[in-house]
């Protein structure tokens, strides 16, 4: 390795000053038995090479890394940013750094953050899993290895798994509530992937809501997105406009898909909610820039993150790790104009 750029160790320090090594890592530290003299020196002689610390032989000397790893499917949007956001307020506070891993829904990219995080001695992981895993040996591993593990948001049905998840289901029939308490009848909806708990809760609301009210399930009225986005909710949103019978009210899954949605009602000249209802799912920050503005229900991603961390803070603390502790949070239906055809006062709602 070229001399220039070699990585300055304590030893080089210890080297050019004629001081122990032991001497040198406790000036470092600022140990009390170290006096101020020689912390100058080792300080000011450690700047001038810039002499950066080997956190990750720190960790295992000392067992602790203070550093949380974070996986995420993506960072489209604004819910999943929001939780990292609360992660890193309550982590931050906690003495902990944050590294963040993106899957991009790849499973196998989810599997090779799991392995980089545990090689880098994380103190634990908070992890989204993909819409693509259906398989959890890498968890498993993780659990095995006993490095503290939360998911969030989406979590596996694993009797070991701790996470923080929003009421989903709860949300949907609250969705299913308002849009019949204004009328709908043939609602529809655009279904999330149905192997990950929060589409699949979303769906299995939507269901319960129709059977609750004596509403018959028509399958023809739920169409499964292809991905999250607008051109997503664009097609799903053609495909209901060319049956026989369209419905008067659609409850997706996600809000980019309604906004997509939107956007095809209003080329068609279509009124909303007048001649058909729309209600999406995440709150995003969009919803309140279109017209008319979108109904949706607030996912609390940032009191998910903060929850989160609060979680993985108790079970660094416990012995028995993987209990299955879940902490569900409550949803909040913010109703806007692209749903409400104003039998009900608007101040009832956000």
């Amino acid at each position: 390795m070229d001399k220039a750029n070699k990585r300055i160790s304590i030893a080089d320090l210890a080297k050019e000053l004629g001081l122990a090594q032991s001497t040198v890592s406790r000036a470092l530290n600022h140990a009390s038995d170290v006096s101020d003299a020689t912390k100058a020196q080792v300080w000011a002689l450690a700047e001038k090479l810039k002499y950066q610390p080997n956190n990750l032989a720190a960790a295992l000397r000392s067992g602790r890394s203070h550093v949380l790893g974070i996986i995420v499917p993506h960072i489209n949007g604004a819910f999943f940013p929001a939780v990292v956001h609360g992660i890193e307020v309550v982590a931050s506070q906690a003495g902990f750094n944050v590294m963040i891993c993106q899957s991009t829904e790849e499973v196998e990219r989810e599997k090779k953050h799991v392995e980089a995080l545990l090689k880098a001695q994380v103190d634990g992981i908070l992890v989204s899993m993909s819409n693509t895993t259906s398989d959890f040996t890498h968890f498993e591993r993780v659990f095995d290895q006993g490095t503290p593990l939360v998911f969030f948001d989406r979590m596996p049905e694993l009797p070991n798994a701790c996470g923080v998840v929003v009421d989903d289901y709860r949300g949907a029939l609250q969705v299913m509530e308002h849009l019949i308490e204004q009328g709908c009848q043939r609602i529809a909806h655009f279904a999330g992937p149905q192997n990950i708990n929060t589409t699949h809760n979303r769906f299995r609301g939507y269901q319960d809501a129709l059977h609750m009210h004596g509403i018959a399930y028509d399958e023809s009225l739920v169409v499964q997105l292809e991905g999250a986005s607008t051109a997503d909710g664009a097609a799903a949103m053609q495909q209901l406009l060319s049956l026989p019978e369209r419905p008067d009210a659609v409850f997706s899954a996600y809000d980019f898909p309604a906004g997509g949605a939107l956007e095809v009602l209003e080329e068609q000249g279509m009124r909303v909610p007048e001649d058909i209802a729309l209600v999406g799912f995440s709150n995003e920050p969009f919803t309140t820039m279109v017209r008319p503005r979108l109904t949706s229900v607030d996912q609390r991603g940032k009191q998910m993150g903060e929850a989160a961390v609060q979680l993985f803070l108790q079970l660094l603390k416990r012995t028995d790790f993987f209990s299955g502790q879940r902490i569900v949070l409550k949803p909040k239906l913010v109703v806007r104009t692209s749903s409400l055809y104003g039998q009900l006062a608007p101040e009832k709602y956000q």
